[in-house]
């Protein structure tokens, strides 16, 4: 046994050895692979293997036909056979919800390069006769599917590995992992110690105990999946056929290639009530090649779908059952990326799709390693997306179960799960008892409040826009344009930065200026050393070596991370989101509510902060907005809040103020323009890209400066607003210059105050304001133009002004 290496990955799996292999190719060959049995005997082995490139995400989607192309080259690449089948896949609509989540997902096709070609039913039994179609609606068919042999695809990327260098050693346990302060030092092995800097945990459904070696919490959760291969068919090339996924009737299947069980059908199922299977004792996959009994009437109906679809499979008989542990999340994403402990890495909660994505997880985590990111955009997949609750492993088993539940349910836009919940609750919650919640990051948030027997009426946008809707929307809009509207956005990441480096610090890790007086406030992004936008804030300097950075929900912890990774000794970062709420109140009236109930002096200058109590409850009140309207972010200790939101609630009501939620928020920010981390802009796009060159200070050094003044933007984030107003965009839709696709929508909503469908798209730099172009959605092209911003008060004068 070796003594040192220089990255020591946990797992011999698909995901450790497509890591190990990637590594390599980048040069790192000091890799050391250590499984605690042979290789791919946790749960890569008895994976269905199937490979479907379309997904929810434009990176999870390239992630698989990065995966599907190298699949096609390892054996050229290594001499090994990966079993990889490009046989390709259909998928099925049997009702009209499905029939609609095909043609949006043949748009968003469009959108990531991948040729999908919808089927009539007459067209899927003509290439398919030995299929039922009578109830098919509607097929999609992508030829660049198919399927592998999980344990061959491993051994082919580990055979690759070793040819670079990489070492293996298998019938080994890691039974520790030292730290010291705070980053990785080791290993300790049953064969003895390992120093290291690097350690990747890519031990499957064990991830979890390894990562509590290092003090790691990783929400990977155990979960029972089942599938068969029936006797042989009476059908020419059965392990040919295509892939077949049914999910109205919770189903897929494929041809058998297994040699002890040739010409079958493998089918697999999602079932409803799914359980987990948590050892009784020690960790999980303790033995190698672990199976769970049969439990052939959880499986009753995902067989009886599969003699339904596939008539010959009426006369077969069950002759294998592979019933089997998968690594789900809470979210069924993937976990990926370094952890709080420095140089602990996960690659881990690969959800039963896994292997059609190992490739290009072995490839954006290799990249990540040795690079410090990835090519890809993996901030959904980032495990620092949860907070200190997913160390729960009751919290993270009920997400994990609700998520492989609905896993083949259409999945609307702005549809709220409500395993899990509540969990993080405003102060404000008594007061939100009546209004439609949402969730981000474990938070309980407003969506919108009760409609009033006297609101207008508001046209329900077409088709999804319109199912998860209130004309409530609407009225909180207006009530904002012409009162005021009061937001709790206490989910809001708050974090502190002190010390004395503190201001050098920022001002070297964002683009805009933040050395300001005390009581500025600076909007900036932080950007990566290829100029991408890792974050986007506000920074207010609270004293000469204190500054408080607010940034969204979902990015908190990723974004301390992002900070204490560069920060000075002499700089200390601390999460105080739990320590301030947060009320907006924004509106023409807010100057008139807020000013009577103020002790002290009330900045009113934009971008401004002041110390002041609003009534008896001390207040930090920055002239800051996000939907347009002139007001305040009023911050307060948690335990102030609830009387802070009675006082103004009382104080407002008179003047026609109303509490409003975060939809209204949606629709206000559309029509200001005003970007969305995580959608409109990315770590792939730069601020020249995004329109937000003005938050950036051209004449200092800061993280990426160098790229941004090297890079010359090719597209541009730009509006568009739809003809039709009824026609709302949801996100990834294809837009046609030209009548040829040239973007993509990142965002999109109805704008009430401005009563338009707005949507925006990065779309090539030549594209000129009053353009004509076409967006895709469900299958039609909606004519749009391409519209000057912001469309609401574009010169900014009631931002600025109250009145």
């Amino acid at each position: 046994m070796r003594t040192d290496a220089q990255v020591v990955i946990v797992g011999g799996g698909v995901a450790g050895c497509s890591i190990a292999y990637h590594l390599a190719r980048l040069g790192w060959t000091d890799v050391l692979v250590v499984e605690r049995h042979e290789l791919t005997e946790g749960t890569t082995w008895h994976s269905a293997g199937f490979v479907g490139q379309l997904r929810s995400t434009i990176s999870q989607t390239r992630m698989i036909m990065y995966s599907s192309g190298l699949y096609a080259e390892l054996a050229g690449r290594t001499g090994l056979d990966p079993g990889w089948r490009g046989v390709g896949g259909v998928r099925l609509a049997t009702t009209q919800e499905r029939v609609e989540e095909l043609l949006r997902q043949a748009s968003a096709a469009t959108t990531y390069g991948l040729d999908l070609e919808l089927l009539t039913p007459a067209e899927l039994k003509s290439r398919m006769p030995w299929l039922a179609v009578d109830d098919v609606r509607l097929a999609g068919w992508l030829p660049g599917d198919g399927y592998l042999r999980p344990a061959a695809l491993a051994g082919a990327l580990a055979a690759g590995a070793r040819a670079l260098g990489v070492e293996f050693v298998t019938g080994t346990e890691v039974t520790g992992v030292t730290v010291a302060d705070g980053r990785v030092t080791g290993i300790v092995t049953t064969r003895g110690p390992v120093a290291t800097e690097i350690v990747v945990d890519a031990a499957g459904a064990a991830a979890g105990h390894v990562a509590a070696l290092a003090g790691v919490a990783v929400p990977v959760v155990p979960i029972k999946h089942q599938y068969v291969v029936s006797s042989p068919l009476p059908l020419a090339g059965v392990p040919s056929l295509p892939t077949v996924r049914d999910p109205d009737h919770i189903v897929y299947f494929r041809g058998s290639d297994d040699p002890a069980h040739p010409d079958g059908l493998l089918i697999g199922g999602y079932i409803r009530t799914p359980s987990v299977c948590w050892p009784e004792s020690g960790p999980p996959l303790a033995s190698p090649r672990a199976l769970f009994a049969p439990e052939l009437d959880l499986f009753a109906e995902s067989w009886a779908a599969g003699q339904h679809r596939v008539p010959t499979l009426r006369d077969a008989s069950i002759a294998r059952v592979v019933n089997g542990p998968e690594a789900f999340t809470p979210d069924g994403e993937f976990l990926l990326g370094e952890t709080a402990v420095r140089g602990f890495w996960v690659a881990a909660g690969f959800c039963v799709h896994g292997l059609a994505a190992a490739g290009g997880v072995g490839k954006v985590m290799a990249e990540w390693i040795v690079d410090g990111q990835p090519e890809y955009d993996v901030s959904h997949m980032d495990i620092r997306r949860f907070g200190a609750h997913a160390a729960s492993r009751a919290w993270a088993t009920a997400k994990a179960l609700d998520a492989y539940s609905r896993y083949y349910d259409v999945v609307y836009p702005h549809t709220e799960w409500t395993a899990g919940r509540p969990l993080r609750r405003s102060a404000v919650w008594p007061r939100t008892v009546d209004a439609a919640l949402g969730e981000k990051a474990g938070w309980g948030r407003v969506n919108w409040f009760p409609a009033r027997a006297d609101d207008p009426a508001a046209t329900r946008p077409a088709g999804w826009a319109g199912r998860t809707w209130s004309p409530a929307i609407a009225a909180e809009c207006r009530a904002t344009e012409t009162a005021a509207g009061l937001f709790d956005q206490s989910s809001f990441a708050k974090l502190d930065v002190r010390g004395r480096g503190a201001v050098d610090f920022l001002q070297w890790m964002c683009a805009n200026d933040v050395d300001r007086p005390v009581g500025g406030v600076a909007y900036t992004q932080l950007l990566n050393a290829r100029a991408g936008i890792e974050a986007d804030l506000t920074v207010t300097r609270l004293a000469d070596d204190h500054f408080r950075i607010v940034t969204s929900t979902a990015s908190g912890v990723r974004d301390a991370a992002w900070l204490r990774r560069h920060a000075p000794d002499s700089v200390r970062i601390d999460d105080v989101t739990g320590a301030y709420g947060c009320l907006c109140l924004w509106g023409p009236a807010a100057r008139e509510i807020v000013t009577p109930l103020v002790d002290g002096d009330l900045d009113t200058r934009f971008m401004r902060a002041s110390r002041v109590t609003i009534g008896p409850v001390p207040v930090l009140a920055q002239r800051v907005t996000f939907v347009g309207e002139f007001g305040w972010e009023l911050y307060a200790s948690t335990e102030y809040l609830l009387t802070l939101w009675d006082l103004l609630v009382a104080a407002g009501g008179p003047d026609g103020l109303r509490p409003a939620g975060y939809r209204a928020i949606e629709s206000m920010r559309l029509e200001k323009g005003y970007r969305v981390w995580g959608s409109d802009i990315t770590p792939e796009t730069t601020p020249d890209e995004a329109g937000l060159s003005f938050a950036v200070r051209r004449d200092k050094d800061f993280l990426g400066s160098a790229a941004l003044r090297a890079t010359t933007p090719t597209r541009r984030l730009r509006c568009l607003v739809l003809d039709d107003p009824t026609a709302v965009c949801l996100g990834t839709e294809p837009v046609r210059v030209g009548g040829e696709p040239r973007g993509r929508v990142t965002s999109g909503g109805y704008g009430h105050r401005v009563e338009a469908s707005i949507a925006y798209a990065y779309l090539p730099a030549a594209v000129e304001t009053g353009e004509r172009v076409e967006v895709g959605m469900f299958g039609t092209w909606q004519p749009a133009t391409v519209t000057q911003e912001p469309l609401y008060d574009p010169e900014n004068t009631r931002v600025r002004h109250a009145g």
